[in-house]
């Protein structure tokens, strides 16, 4: 007797899944029954009713019904197909860019058709551009009985294969009842939390009553239960990584401390009282005989250039090499210019690692890295190249972390790995990130924060403006540079173009030349080469340049103390993170400092909500809260850089209240279900490989 299908046999069993589907397949991460079940819809539409024509709304996805009256083929820029289709109520037009002869014949006038499309307003009246359609010859032909879900896909994988693919499935889990429920009981008595077969059911096929407004926002139960064991997974995934690293043996670092105390006196200025912890917490960590692996957080101007510099030192001290990578050339090259003159007086070698370096002086830098001459190399990716050696590398420091997913990581521990043994890791961002996304983005690591700015710092006073006031921000600029200060004027454009955006700030620093005769106007942006830019922005810190006119290259890596006013044009063309670090340029003294965020009507809700937050707060927690807000997780971490950030239905944003009883149940799990926690982490992360050592 052949047995039943099960919910863990391969994708292949199914109907429609040959060797060449399969492999299609796993470019989702679909290898079982269980992965297509657990492939959830993004989103969903209604095609349970038809909607009368008269009665539609631009923006409405609707399905319709009605009769071709006229058909029709245009040449305006291009061959256009264009069908009027009307129902006694109202007509609409159907567009199509793309058809054939067939296609043309098949939408003749007279045909009764069924579409399925957006509703969009032209010139001409209402229309949709290249709906779904099918002729109908049946005038009772039925509708869908449920809303009908979209998956995310692939190439070769179309919305209906998955459909077909997903009934199969579900018809597999009535009959063999075979999918364990991985939470204890007790775990799912206490969150009330409803059957799992029965939520599967309803999110891949929800009934024409379902609440659609409440499905669209991912409120519903079957949706929030599934969504707290999605969290629950990555947790605990990254929970092991946490644990592995605690198993593998890295260098106990012991100094007395001589170098970080003669470098913290030769300071002009005291630590901050955060400063101190987050070094102490550090250091802690360094002792210890496994991997450190933690996440420093700290907003602009808070120093954690400094904590890192501090507690490398101690590294040093016990006789061991340090690196630093920061993700472009420019911020990778203040940190070089910060560690070379803090270490140098202490008689330390600072290396100097970018693409740009070349021939002989790289060669030479390699050399010095292999024969532990160098103590502290600085550096981009070029860093860990195949042919980059160190020599005794214990410690790793990563600047702007959340441009670096979980497998780089890790990618960059086993870089560092020499005589058996792994470097520590400090991983820093400028980035405020909401401690409900670091609690689950950064599970593997532990959590510092530096919540304290030094006490010279001023609060930036924001304003928004027009540009068509332009003429009063160039006023504003003569008067702060004649009473002593320095102005930024940011250029922006909304093209990604590294040219573009160079002919921008040339041009405005032609215009505003001609316009304040008096100052002295210096130009910056990505083009130029690396000499020229250190000439210019040391002349812009020794106050011979008054204005700096530069592209968003100034964003991080520029401490100019004297500089107190800053203009963005176009600033609505900006996230809330880059402005608030452009911001983070100015108040760096004693003076008063504005931002001048200056934008060109008119003005998106979403735009003018994210000047409105820039101008109502300088806390970058709060900044950072409101942009995962409107982002959303993935944009702000990069998603195609984290991976992690690719959940099937959680979203950290919208399901931030489960994850303090995630982190909860995730140590119950831990404890006293340990059998369950693999199955559960490979149900919802399968073979993705960012969780996976290499």
């Amino acid at each position: 007797m052949k047995k039943p299908p099960s919910v863990s046999d391969p994708v292949t069993v199914l109907k429609g899944v040959g060797p060449q589907m399969a492999q299609r397949l796993t470019r989702l991460h679909i290898h079982t029954i269980q992965d297509v079940l657990f492939h959830l819809p993004m989103r969903y539409q209604d095609r349970t009713r038809v909607v009368p024509i008269g009665s539609l709304q631009p923006g409405q996805e609707a399905v319709i019904e009605g009769v071709i009256e006229l058909n029709e083929v245009v040449y305006q820029k291009r061959r256009t197909l264009l069908c009027r289709m009307a129902d006694g109520s109202g007509i609409i037009t159907l567009r199509y860019f793309h058809f054939n002869q067939a296609q043309q014949e098949a939408l003749k006038r007279g045909t009764k058709l069924r579409c399925f499309g957006e509703v969009r307003l032209s010139k001409s009246g209402l229309e949709i551009i290249h709906p779904e359609y099918r002729r109908l010859f049946d005038t009772q032909a039925t509708v869908a009985e449920t809303l009908t879900a979209f998956y995310p896909a692939t190439e070769g994988v179309q919305q209906q294969r998955l459909r077909y693919f997903v009934e199969q499935a579900l018809a597999i889990l009535e009959q063999s009842d075979t999918l364990t429920e991985w939470l204890p009981d007790t775990v799912l008595k206490d969150l009330q939390l409803p059957d799992l077969h029965e939520c599967l059911r309803f999110v891949h096929n929800p009934p024409p009553d379902a609440p659609i407004a409440e499905l669209i926002a991912g409120e519903h139960p079957s949706q929030k239960r599934l969504a707290f064991e999605e969290l629950l997974a990555h947790h605990l995934a990254l929970r092991q990584l946490r644990e592995q690293s605690r198993h593998e043996p890295a260098p106990a670092i012991r100094a007395d401390g001589k170098l970080r105390q003669a470098c913290t006196q030769a300071l002009p200025f005291q630590l901050t009282t955060a400063q101190q912890r987050v070094i102490a917490e550090i250091l802690d960590d360094l002792k210890q005989p496994f991997p450190a692996m933690r996440l420093l957080q700290g907003d602009v101007g808070s120093g954690k250039t400094l904590v890192a510099a501090l507690t490398a030192l101690d590294v040093i001290e016990a006789g061991y090499q340090v690196a630093l990578m920061a993700p472009t050339e420019l911020l990778a090259e203040q940190h070089y210019a910060n560690f070379t003159k803090w270490l140098t007086p202490l008689e330390l070698r600072v290396g100097w690692l970018a693409s740009k370096v070349k021939g002989k002086q790289r060669q030479q830098t390699l050399t010095e890295l292999a024969d532990n001459r160098v103590h502290i190399a600085v550096g981009t990716h070029a860093l860990f190249q195949e042919d980059v050696v160190f020599s005794n590398l214990a410690y790793l420091i990563v600047d702007e972390q959340h441009r670096f997913g979980v497998h780089q990581r890790l990618a960059l521990r086993e870089k560092g790995t020499a005589a058996g043994k792994h470097p520590h890791q400090l991983t820093m961002t400028a980035t405020p990130i909401p401690r409900s996304l670091a609690m689950t983005a950064y599970a593997d690591l532990d959590y510092s924060v530096i919540d304290e700015l030094p006490p010279n710092r001023t609060p930036v006073q924001t304003v928004v403006i027009s540009d068509q006031r332009r003429a009063e921000v160039v006023q504003r600029i003569e008067h702060a540079c004649q009473a002593g200060s320095q102005a930024y004027w940011v250029c922006t454009l909304i093209e990604e173009s590294e040219v573009l955006q160079c002919q921008a700030a040339e041009q405005t620093a032609a215009e505003l030349a001609v316009a304040l005769p008096a100052l002295r106007i210096g130009l910056v942006h990505g083009r130029l080469k690396a000499a020229k830019k250190e000439l210019l922005m040391q002349q812009f810190r020794d106050r011979a340049i008054d204005l700096l006119v530069a592209t968003t290259v100034v964003e991080v890596g520029v401490d100019v103390p004297n500089a107190s006013l800053m203009i963005i044009e176009n600033a609505e063309r900006l996230g809330l993170a880059q402005l608030h670090q452009l911001r983070g340029r100015v108040g760096r003294g004693t003076k008063t400092s504005h931002c001048v965020l200056m934008y060109h009507a008119p003005l998106s809700d979403r735009a003018r909500e994210r000047l409105d937050t820039l101008r109502k707060h300088n806390d970058g927690f709060i900044i950072a809260r409101k942009d995962l807000e409107m982002r959303g997780p993935g944009e702000l971490l990069g998603t195609r850089q984290t991976g992690i950030i690719d959940f099937r239905i959680a979203d950290i944003c919208r399901d931030a209240a489960l994850i303090p009883q995630v982190n909860t149940v995730a140590e119950t799990l831990r404890r006293d279900s340990p059998q369950s926690v693999q199955p559960l982490v490979d149900r919802w992360l399968g073979g993705r490989q960012e969780f996976r050592r290499v």
